[in-house]
């Protein structure tokens, strides 16, 4: 995607602004010969720990339209030590996929700030990963959703596209599956490819229901509203649902639902 010349220098300054903090001896660098004017890195030093050309990141700091890969970028983040806040904010600034995102993620775990926030909420909490994988709920939600977070398969595209009982517990169940799946196409970007497209194949081989909705190339943010539901024990059901995403956390989403 091809930034303005606003945002390339907002891109810019804020590269400057995080070298500036640095020292030398912060990334284990020996100071180069010569007076310092600045405590900060010097361009040809971040050029060095990033692994390109002084020429080219004194460009990039300078706001001037050079293409930059997102793999370089990641190099960059890494170098100049970003925190999880900054470097997200860099990679929205150059409006780019963090490449890392979900590797770091697939390491780290699920975060024990995400896992617990659904034990916090008493109406129906879970989150959803990039696959769409309930990785943390609370009791109000394996009661509500008992034929999905009651089960071993915690997929939510499985449970709407394969399991049976879906189509008696979701209200209007075949515009309900064309919301998820459009939602899901939505944020499957965040997640890593080759998981993604295995899942993928997997639903349209074995739901014929998916390889029709599928090629639709449909688009929606999960943004929430109303959700009517025909629950086992408890009937006919209605709430309002809303979805929030992690900041420091943007692959999980939190979602809750309220009784209306």
């Amino acid at each position: 995607m091809s930034l303005s010349s606003e945002q390339h220098r907002a891109l810019g300054t804020f590269l400057r602004a995080r070298r500036d903090t640095l020292s030398p001896g912060d990334v284990g660098l020996h100071p180069l010969p010569g007076r310092r004017r600045a405590t900060g890195l010097r361009r040809e030093e971040a050029a060095q720990i990033c692994g390109i050309s002084t020429t080219w990141y004194t460009w990039l700091e300078q706001g001037r339209d050079v293409s930059c890969s997102a793999a370089t970028l990641a190099r960059i983040a890494t170098a100049l030590h970003l925190s999880p806040a900054e470097r997200l904010y860099l990679f929205e600034l150059a409006q780019m996929k963090d490449p890392n995102e979900s590797r770091s993620s697939m390491v780290s775990g699920l975060p024990k700030e995400v896992r617990i926030f659904p034990e916090q909420m008493t109406v129906p909490c879970y989150v959803l990963d990039p696959l769409w994988n309930a990785c943390a709920a609370n009791d109000a939600a394996r009661h509500l959703f008992a034929g999905w977070l009651g089960d071993e398969e915690h997929n939510l595209l499985r449970y709407v596209f394969l399991a049976p009982d879906a189509r008696t517990f979701l209200d209007d169940w075949e515009s309900s599956a064309r919301r998820v799946l459009a939602e899901f196409r939505a944020v499957s970007i965040r997640g890593d490819k080759q998981q993604v497209d295995a899942l993928v194949q997997e639903l349209r081989s074995r739901s014929p229901d998916f390889e029709r909705l599928w090629h639709n190339q449909s688009v929606l943010l999960r943004e929430g509203g109303p959700r009517k539901f025909h629950h086992p024990i408890d009937g006919p059901v209605d709430f309002d649902q809303t979805t929030l995403t992690f900041t420091t956390w943007p692959q999980y989403q939190l979602v809750t639902v309220r009784p209306r």
